[in-house]
């Protein structure tokens, strides 16, 4: 008989090197995942991501790998007023299905810096290829996507 979990001797993380893998039960099967790709995991889906924008006009997509794997970005308006437009993951990607972001927006936000949170050709937020605009400091919204589209699920104006 194996020892309980409350038995088993503890491990310090100066004793792990990141390629320790380690059990994790997902979708009812036992898989393994290393201490890194865990790490990883937590600090890209847990901590929140900044995004600055500092030019209005431009575009920012946010399936590029700095926003990819954030759950959490806050949004900052630096520079001239206007609108920037970010445009959400590829719905279809696999590694997107299931997955929920937020995007808020910080005191430096007024009615004359807009974010235009839109989807990707073809693809639609809420049924609708039309953008949701971000206009106002401590603006949210937290979308979810099953692998076709995303969705809202909840918005904060």
């Amino acid at each position: 008989m194996g020892k309980k979990i409350s038995q088993l001797t503890a491990v310090t993380a100066s004793s792990l090197d990141g390629s320790e893998p380690l059990a994790i039960v997902h979708s009812s099967e036992t898989k393994k995942v290393s201490t890194n790709e865990l790490q990883h995991f937590i600090v890209n889906h847990i901590d929140p991501t900044a995004l600055t924008v500092s030019v209005a006009g431009g575009t920012i997509d946010l399936n590029d790998l700095t926003y990819d794997e954030a759950e959490v970005i806050v949004l900052s308006w630096s520079g001239a007023t206007g609108t920037v437009e970010l445009t959400l993951p590829d719905a279809t990607d696999s590694k997107n299905l299931n997955r929920a972001k937020r995007i808020i927006s910080d005191s430096t936000f007024s009615s004359s810096t807009h974010a235009d949170l839109t989807p990707r050709a073809g693809q639609t937020l809420d049924g609708s290829s039309s953008a949701y605009r971000i206009n106002r400091a401590y603006e949210g919204i937290k979308i979810w996507c099953n692998g076709t589209e995303w969705f809202i699920i909840q918005a904060k104006a």
